[in-house]
């Protein structure tokens, strides 16, 4: 399983339909069915059985007291979750704890379930990991993307496919097995959920790690002028990917954090050294003292002798 970033928007588009403002946030116990206080339910059904009643489109509501997991097999979904947006492509698995307000535009056709539960299903007389699973699961309102091919996916797939499959069976209420196959995918859920977000951290350590090398690097080399290529070399990197590491770390391009680090220089210099600019120009690796004065002059907006004048009258 791996966290990804948004996939494009489905390529399709709902009917128009004219809506008023709602006066309150619909609360309902399966969509469009009356919630009811202190219910216990444990509940399965295919995505598409209650969405095309609706034109695919499931509007923003709540449930109280009851959990939720949309399974996206396959197809494409607009998710609303609390002031939170994304596009989402299957395989996916939508969580929504109580009280969240959430809401799906499917992609015709999108195949999948949709799991619903109260707690009691899944930690009650059970171990405690399952409710300490259960508890991780819907911490928070999330996304976890999986990789068509990923064989976690096909695992939760065949459970969730299991579930639904005995949950049509007749005397299903007197039966623990629905109950003991609910547990499993939540299990499994909550099990993903923390790979997922032990492999960002990790991700986040690494970019971190090489973000730093970079910038010893830059300490080490910036008067040298090299280029953005002998960087990335250095580091075992694409120049593309030598920047989308420094975006993602400081929100700056790699070549502007190796020139702001040569105009802080300058900028010393020019400050706490008296000799002529050229000179300075040739001690910070400028061939031409034009050429770096036309450089300084972009970064600060003053010609290297102007910056000068302006610190000096300060003094």
């Amino acid at each position: 399983m791996k966290t990804s970033a948004p996939p494009p928007k489905p390529d399709f588009t709902p009917p128009p339909r004219a809506r008023r403002p709602a006066v309150a946030i619909p609360s309902f116990a399966l969509y469009g069915e009356t919630a009811t206080p202190g219910q216990e339910m444990l509940h399965i059904e295919e995505v598409q059985s209650r969405s095309r009643l609706y034109h695919w489109e499931i509007a923003p509501h709540v449930h109280h007291g009851l959990y939720q997991v949309l399974w996206v097999q396959q197809g494409a979904a607009e998710v609303v979750l609390d002031e939170w947006r994304e596009a989402v492509q299957g395989p996916a698995a939508i969580v929504v704890p109580p009280g969240v307000v959430h809401g799906f535009r499917f992609a015709p056709g999108t195949d999948g379930l949709v799991l619903t539960l109260s707690a009691r299903f899944l930690v009650e007389g059970e171990f405690q990991s399952v409710g300490e699973a259960f508890r991780a699961l819907f911490s928070a309102p999330g996304v976890l993307h999986f990789a068509p091919a990923d064989g976690v996916a096909e695992r939760l797939n065949a459970l969730f496919r299991e579930l639904a499959a005995e949950f049509m069976q007749p005397g299903t209420a007197e039966s623990p097995v629905a109950g003991w196959l609910a547990r499993a995918v939540v299990w499994r859920l909550a099990q993903a959920r923390a790979q997922g977000q032990q492999a960002e951290g990790e991700r986040a350590h690494r970019h971190q790690a090489l973000f730093t090398r970079f910038l010893l690097l830059v300490e080490q080399h910036f008067l040298e002028h090299w280029p953005l290529e002998r960087y990335a070399s250095r580091l075992g990197l694409s120049t593309q990917r030598l920047n989308r590491l420094a975006r993602a770390e400081s929100g700056r391009s790699a070549l502007e954090l190796v020139h702001e680090r040569l105009t802080r220089e300058a900028c010393r210099r020019l400050v706490y050294i008296a000799a002529p600019a050229a000179n300075l120009a040739a001690e910070l690796g400028f061939d031409d003292p034009a050429y770096f004065s036309r450089f300084f002059k972009r970064r600060t907006g003053l010609s290297p002798q102007r910056y000068r004048q302006a610190h000096q009258a300060q003094g």
